[in-house]
């Protein structure tokens, strides 16, 4: 590759290798019945969206230990983004999302599959279910089977077993969390284990793990991957709300129906007189608010300054992961492209 990153051109490299392995793997399922035909396509529409950035972070993390391009590690890379495609997939089911990317949810989707038989709603759910733990099954499978040597591929299983415990490990914490008293300790925590970990920090460190990296600049890039983690999510969660749900592709109350624990709501919540708190609990759970509801709770965000501490969150976050960059010994087209991705992950103007 050039001295100068394409990112572009790295995305496309990664649609094309999940777009070849998941249509493989459409083959095979369509020989067991053509019956499970709607199941192939939710595989192929989960992990056909997506910036890359997990298999991008996972990629710098082996190019930061000295090694080059590599077509195997590329496939070692893209198994991130189905790691990411199972949890999407889960996640919506879960909370029970119409929408991802401004299209139907697995779970949405698939009653099409299922429409008049008895408890369609429930069959649909339970297939979308299944279809992200084919996905985690899958990424597991491109990863074994990426090209790399098996010496490499063991340095980097314990990683990967960490990054599964500690997507399940948030996702509980989040439901766990649902409906409880607003508090930014708690949420913090769910933004760290739910998505910051296996969204930045994990993948570097698959990559680095892989390239056979020293403990000096597999804590480094630790250092660097978990702020970042966190200031991406918490950007994703100021979307949620503030976004616009044609370009965001998510409806912009699903946080507040769910009455889930963002940070966003905690600094709210924290801010917030008796009379704007019981403002707050009206909405909060409330499955059948609408456009008036949502610039209401916008309004009272606003004057609470709830997404300028978020913001200020986000700045300092982005603020010390890059700062732990200068510091680490990696080649200068590594130190800039991870720069680079550290901006473009966690300034996106929706």
């Amino acid at each position: 590759m050039s001295e100068l990153w394409n990112q572009a051109g790295f995305k496309d490299r990664v649609d094309t290798l999940l777009a070849d392995f998941l249509a493989d793997e459409a083959e095979h399922l369509l020989t067991i019945d053509d019956l499970l035909k709607p199941v192939a396509e939710q595989l192929r529409v989960a992990a056909s969206n997506g910036k890359r950035l997990r298999a991008a972070f996972c990629y710098w993390g082996w190019r930061a230990a000295g090694q080059p391009d590599n077509e195997a590690l590329m496939r070692a890379a893209a198994s991130m983004e189905l790691v990411h495609a199972a949890a999407i997939v889960h996640d919506d089911l879960i909370d029970d999302s119409p929408l991802r990317h401004n299209l139907p949810t697995a779970h949405v989707a698939l009653r099409a599959a299922v429409t008049g038989r008895p408890q369609a709603r429930a069959a649909a759910r339970s297939l979308a279910m299944l279809v992200g733990d084919h996905l985690m099954a899958l990424a597991g499978q491109l990863f074994a089977t990426c090209g790399l040597p098996a010496a490499y591929l063991a340095r980097a299983r314990p990683m990967w077993a960490e990054l599964a415990r500690d997507l399940i490990a948030g996702e509980c914490l989040e439901i766990l969390s649902t409906g409880t008293r607003p508090d930014a300790d708690v949420s913090l925590k769910v933004v760290r284990y739910k998505t910051a970990k296996y969204t930045v920090e994990q993948p570097l460190l698959i990559g680095g793990l892989l390239a056979g990296a020293a403990s000096e600049l597999r804590a480094g890039l630790s250092a660097f991957g978990l702020p970042l983690g966190e200031a991406f999510q918490l950007r994703d969660d100021l979307l949620g709300l503030f976004g616009e749900p044609d370009r965001t592709g998510k409806a912009g109350l699903d946080d507040i129906r769910g009455h889930r624990p963002t940070t966003l709501l905690a600094k709210a919540w924290q801010a917030a007189l008796p009379a704007q708190r019981e403002r707050l609990v009206e909405v909060l759970g409330c499955r059948d608010l609408d456009e008036e509801d949502l610039r209401e709770v916008r309004e009272l965000m606003l004057a609470l300054k709830a997404p300028e501490q978020v913001e200020e969150l986000i700045t300092c976050r982005v603020r010390e992961a890059v700062s732990h960059l200068g510091g680490l010994a990696i080649p200068a087209q590594a130190r800039r492209a991870l720069t680079n991705l550290a901006h473009s992950a966690t300034d996106r103007h929706h």
